[in-house]
């Protein structure tokens, strides 16, 4: 079992950054392949980024390339993802979610946050 708990959303700027944390409990955090997804208002939940267990492989939506960095510290229980040149069309609730592998399709996750918001200003 992994429970996973987000942080850092908040309201910013467009151009601006912002770093979100998901911190998970349980001693086999460092096992799974950890993602990031997001969904807004009216909108179907999408994929943003995932990194492997130990960090070999990391991909990016599309959307996101260039802009956001995603990473994980497994001594701390934590996966991050940094964000950058935030856009309004970025605005939307981010979810941290634990898989077995990586992978883009959110039913592939098992366990999921509760989400933190972030809003982008124009």
């Amino acid at each position: 079992q992994v429970q996973l708990v987000e942080s850092g959303g908040g309201l910013v700027q467009a151009g601006g950054s912002l770093r979100l944390s998901c911190a998970a409990s349980g001693r086999t955090f460092s096992s799974y392949a950890m993602g990031w997804f997001r969904q807004a208002p009216g909108k179907e939940r999408e994929f943003v980024a995932f990194i492997s267990w130990r960090g070999a492989n990391i991909r990016y939506a599309d959307s996101v390339k260039g802009r956001f960095t995603i990473s994980r510290d497994n001594a701390k229980n934590t996966v991050y993802l940094q964000m950058n040149s935030l856009k309004p069309e970025d605005t939307a609730v981010y979810y941290c979610a634990a898989a077995k592998s990586t992978g883009w399709d959110p039913l592939s996750y098992d366990y999921w946050g509760q989400g933190t918001q972030v809003t982008v200003s124009s």
